[in-house]
C-alpha cells in the first residue's frame, strides 16, 4: 500500500455525466508514483554521473515509463524536457564552484486528491536528501528539503489520465526547482525612511572575515542548533506562515533561531519597524517581513553589512532579492560553514544546510545581501 493515499471520495460521483472516469485507490497510488518520478528525475539531473558510466542525457527515464492510463501529456513532457535541461546546467555551474553530489533520494506522499470531472488536482509532499560529494573533502554529509506540490490531471475520452501541469505551492526556493519563484509583495515603511542594506558580492575569493563562535553577546551554536530541529517542522510556540502568499515562514524562521541564540525583544507597535518580537499571538512586521526585517536589523545594529556571501558564518543571515527590483524576497539563517563555503537552512520551502555556492549556481542574477549578526 502506497503512504499517504488518501481515499478522497469522486466528486463527479453520482453526477448526470455518466462517462465521467472514476479514480479508484490504483488511480490515485498511480498518481503519487507519477508524481515521485517526475520530481526524482529532476533531483538525479544534479547528481554527478561521471563515474556511473552515463551520460547525463538520459536521466529521464522514469517518467517515460509511464503511459497508458495515467501519464505525461506532451506539453507537460517538454516542459520536463526543458526543467531537466535547466536542472543539469546548474550541476555544471555548481561543478565549476567545486560543489557535486554523489547521491540523492526522493519520495514523495500523496496527501489530498480533489476530481470534478474529467480534471484532478493532486497535492504531494516531496522530500528530498542530496549527499554530498566530498571535493573538499569535509562538506556536511547531507542537504535536504521537504516541498509541497499541486499537480492537474486531465482525463481523454477513454478516461486515461494525463499530467497537464505542476504547480509548487510553497513561497520558497527549493535546490531541484528549475523556475524562479514568486516574489513578495514590497514592503513599504509608514514613518521616516528606512536603512538600505548592502548588496554583497558572490565572488569566491573573499577576503577573511573571522567570527567568534564562542564568545559575545549572542549564542550561535544555539541559533544553529534551533534551526536543525525545526527546518522540516514548526515550532507550535509560534505561528507557521507557510503558503500564506505574503513571503512564507522564512523570516519567522530565522527570527526564532536569533531568538534561540539571544536576540531580545523590543516592544512596540507590530507596524514600527524599529521594533521586534514574536510570540504565538503577536509578532512584529520586523519578525516575519523579508523587508522589515533587514530594517530593524541594521538600524539597531544588531547585524553589519557584509561584503561577500562568502564571509558570511554560523548564525549569520543571507537575504535574496530574486528580480533585482529592490524589494528582498528570501531569508536564510547560515547552519554551517566549512571550507570557506557557508551552508543556509530556511523555510518555504524547509531546506537544512544548503550551500551558498548553489545558492548562486541556481540564482546568478538575484542579488544577495549577507548580514553579520
Amino acid at each position: 500500500m502506497v503512504a499517504g493515499v488518501a481515499l478522497v471520495p469522486n466528486w463527479s460521483a453520482g453526477a448526470a455525466v455518466t462517462d465521467d472516469p472514476t479514480v479508484d485507490a490504483a488511480t490515485k497510488a498511480t498518481f503519487q508514483k507519477l508524481a515521485d518520478a517526475v520530481f526524482t528525475d529532476r533531483t538525479q539531473a544534479l547528481v554527478d554521473d561521471t563515474g556511473s558510466g552515463r551520460s547525463g542525457k538520459h536521466d529521464k527515464q522514469r517518467t517515460s515509463r509511464f503511459s497508458g492510463k495515467v501519464r505525461l501529456s506532451g506539453t507537460q513532457s517538454r516542459t520536463e524536457d526543458s526543467a531537466l535541461s535547466q536542472l543539469r546546467g546548474r550541476k555544471s555551474r555548481l561543478a565549476q564552484l567545486g560543489e557535486k553530489y554523489s547521491s540523492a533520494s526522493t519520495s514523495v506522499t500523496l496527501d489530498a486528491t480533489q476530481v470534478k470531472g474529467r480534471h484532478a488536482k493532486v497535492a504531494v509532499t516531496e522530500t528530498t536528501t542530496l549527499t554530498y560529494e566530498k571535493v573538499r573533502g569535509n562538506e556536511p554529509k547531507t542537504t535536504g528539503f521537504q516541498a509541497h506540490h499541486e499537480l492537474s490531471f486531465q482525463a481523454d475520452k477513454h478516461g486515461n489520465w494525463q499530467l497537464t501541469g505542476i504547480k509548487d505551492t510553497d513561497d520558497g526556493v527549493a535546490v531541484n526547482q528549475p523556475a524562479t519563484p514568486e516574489v513578495a509583495t514590497p514592503a513599504t515603511a509608514d514613518d521616516d525612511s528606512p536603512p538600505e542594506a548592502t548588496r554583497s558580492s558572490t565572488a569566491k575569493n573573499a577576503p577573511a572575515k573571522t567570527k567568534n563562535l564562542t564568545s559575545g553577546t549572542y549564542d550561535y551554536k544555539a541559533m544553529a542548533a534551533y534551526a536543525k530541529k525545526y527546518w522540516s517542522s514548526y515550532n507550535p510556540a509560534y505561528p507557521n506562515f507557510d503558503g500564506q502568499g505574503a513571503g512564507g515562514d522564512c523570516t519567522n524562521f530565522v527570527s526564532q533561531s536569533l531568538k534561540a541564540g539571544g536576540w531580545k525583544h523590543v516592544p512596540g507597535y507590530t507596524d514600527d519597524w524599529h521594533k521586534w518580537f514574536g510570540t504565538a499571538d503577536i509578532q512584529s512586521d520586523s519578525f516575519v517581513g523579508v523587508n522589515e526585517f533587514s530594517w530593524f536589523a541594521l538600524s539597531s545594529k544588531r547585524v553589519t553589512s557584509l561584503p561577500y556571501v562568502y564571509q558570511l558564518d554560523v548564525g549569520d543571515v543571507l537575504q535574496m532579492d530574486f528580480n533585482r527590483d529592490g524589494s528582498k524576497d528570501h531569508s536564510m539563517i547560515v547552519t554551517s560553514r566549512v571550507s570557506g563555503v557557508p551552508y543556509v537552512s530556511y523555510h518555504s520551502t524547509n531546506t537544512y544546510n544548503r550551500s551558498v555556492a548553489s545558492l548562486i549556481a541556481s540564482y546568478p542574477n538575484a542579488y544577495y545581501y549577507a548580514y553579520r549578526t
